[in-house]
């Protein structure tokens, strides 16, 4: 058994981790057009819904994937509080990635709107009907989208500055696998 720490991590963790970036930034832009637009909002909540069901499956298995996988350390000359900045931002960001789609769906249910993912495909619904757990549940789906919307743009800010400023391989862990570092 390999008890070295991975370099990078694995191949299932990046190609989730980037499809989910896309999924997520496409998602908050979709998400504050529709709110801004009427004439685009019945095209984009049809759009709204299985993106965010695909987001709340890909995060089950990432968060799979990352409790099976040990990750890349962190580099031991980082300062202690932003290790911990780090690792809570990824918890926070987990527990955004699965409360929001759930949050969504537990909104429409109480709304008593159907759940219509494409064509005749629909997801019951998770909670009863009721008005008030609909404009409680509205309020809070909103606020978490600004929480993620600041959690990613922190996250970013941080793979750029591991990127182009420490350059300490951390981008690197997740933009690549181990493969290219042979050839260096």
């Amino acid at each position: 058994m390999n008890s070295r720490p991975p370099a990078h991590f694995n191949l299932l963790a990046r190609v989730l981790h980037w499809s989910m970036a896309v999924l997520i930034l496409t998602m908050l832009f979709v998400g504050v057009t529709m709110v801004a637009s009427l004439t685009l909002r019945p095209m984009l909540i049809e759009l709204h819904r299985p993106i965010g069901i695909a987001i709340l499956l890909l995060a089950l298995l990432r968060l799979g994937n990352r409790l099976t996988h040990r990750p890349p350390p962190l580099p031991a000359d980082l300062p202690a509080i932003q290790k911990s900045a780090a690792r809570a931002s990824h918890w926070v960001l987990y527990a955004l990635m699965l409360s929001m789609p759930l949050i969504g769906w537990g909104m429409l249910s109480a709304g008593g709107y159907p759940i219509v993912m494409f064509g005749s495909v629909s997801l019951p619904a998770i909670l009863p009907h009721s008005p008030t757990l609909f404009a409680l549940l509205r309020g809070a789906h909103g606020l978490l989208a600004y929480l993620l919307f600041a959690t990613v743009l922190l996250h970013l800010s941080a793979a750029l500055y591991h990127a182009w400023v420490r350059r300490d391989g951390v981008f690197a862990s997740m933009a690549r696998g181990p493969g290219r570092d042979a050839n260096r």
